[in-house]
């Protein structure tokens, strides 16, 4: 006489299988998620030393490696909602929209990034600290022909993700992000006010010794 818990085993089998098969992807994808944040931060970083075409160089690189988790992924979509699988899309769109401002180029979109809104959204927030940290160095070096630019950018940042009033289990924890861009951008705007009237005052002591 069959037992109600007879396919049990068949189930349980099932299941074993399903989970070896994500085990192996997310063993697979974890070293391609790695790389993709190192190659997304050795960018900014050689952004920061004006190495554009490195950092797009690079850019490239981890891009290929965020195609490849798509690839390995394709068939555990269960893994793509993982926290290591959206750090690694945020630090790509992170470093991919930081380089776009910087140069002066169209803002790349989630699509064109091949990343998710949220990924997007948030790296979108941590690129306002990094164009911080540009328009800083460039003031300190006496640059000032971007500083209207940029900070409008980082601006512009801000003014689109307070329209973003999602529940953070939606958009990722970005009222968090939000909060921390507003912050930087008071600061940014205190900092540079500051730095523009040291670099003036300098100027102005300059002409004097000159005259004397």
């Amino acid at each position: 006489m069959e037992r109600p818990t007879d396919n049990l085993d068949s189930i349980a089998q099932g299941i074993r299988e399903s989970f070896s098969a994500q085990d192996e992807a997310r063993e697979r994808v974890l070293p391609l998620c790695r790389e993709v944040i190192r190659y997304s931060s050795t960018a900014i970083r050689a952004l920061h030393r004006q190495e554009f075409e490195a950092a797009g160089k690079l850019l490239t690189s981890a891009r290929d490696q965020l195609e490849e988790t798509e690839r390995v992924t394709s068939d555990c979509s269960e893994l793509r909602h993982t926290g290591f699988f959206r750090d690694a899309q945020k630090e790509f769109a992170e470093a991919s929209i930081t380089l776009a401002l910087v140069t002066g180029s169209k803002t790349p979109s989630p699509e064109e990034l091949k990343v998710s809104a949220t990924a997007y959204l948030n790296g979108l927030g941590e690129a306002v600290g990094e164009l911080r940290r540009y328009l800083l160095d460039s003031t300190r070096r006496g640059d000032l022909s971007r500083l209207e630019e940029l900070l409008a950018a980082m601006d512009d940042i801000y003014n689109i993700l307070v329209t973003m009033d999602f529940p953070d289990a939606i958009t990722g924890g970005l009222r968090r992000t939000t909060d921390m861009v507003r912050g930087i951008l008071e600061r940014t705007r205190s900092d540079l006010t500051l730095l523009i009237q040291q670099n003036k005052l300098e100027q102005k002591l300059r002409l004097f010794e000159d005259r004397l």
